[in-house]
């Protein structure tokens, strides 16, 4: 709910938002929003163009492995008219979720040492070796090329920070017919 806050008022008077989360809403949500419990790999409660739009912020490298993001994807296209999925770019060099450089490269044996060791990014120290073997295997970071291949009918554009690509935007929208 943070990030549609930031959105004016004005902006968000005649919008009707679905969010879909795991937990139910913290706080009170503004008029024209719903809050629902679910899960982005199974939209069936949904019928197909349910939503004029449909917009996901760093969420699909959470969802599990590469089927689970297929699934995801499968579901957006499915259900938005438009949609707008954004994911942290694999190959930037400080991993987002832990702030560490290079972390999603390195060996799963060695990302859960530093969470046992370390407070990362987002995350406290986590003395549990299981727990942080589980949360490090939480994020599937994407390239370019996976994302286009999960939305073949959208179209993948790059955010830069300092030059370098940091995340990925794809984006499907509406085809405007050429009148002659």
């Amino acid at each position: 709910m943070r990030f549609w806050r930031t959105v004016p008022d004005e902006a968000r008077r005649d919008l009707e938002v679905t969010l879909l989360n795991h937990a139910p809403a913290s706080e009170p949500l503004p008029a024209g929003f719903r809050s629902l419990l679910g899960d982005a790999r199974d939209l069936s409660r949904f019928a197909d163009n349910a939503f004029d739009a449909v917009f996901s912020n760093s969420v699909i490298e959470h969802v599990g492995g590469p089927s689970d993001q297929l699934q995801m994807a499968h579901e957006v296209r499915r259900v938005g008219r438009l949609y707008y999925v954004q994911t942290p770019n694999r190959g930037f060099p400080i991993e987002p979720h832990f702030q560490f450089p290079i972390f999603q490269y390195l060996p799963e044996s060695v990302q859960v040492a530093l969470l046992q060791r370390f407070p990362l990014g987002w995350y406290d120290r986590i003395s549990d070796a299981a727990e942080a073997r589980t949360i490090a295997r939480s994020i599937r970071l994407l390239s370019k090329r996976e994302l286009q291949a999960l939305f073949p009918d959208g179209a993948v554009w790059t955010e830069w920070f300092m030059g370098l690509p940091k995340s990925f935007v794809v984006t499907r929208q509406l085809q405007t017919e050429h009148r002659r």
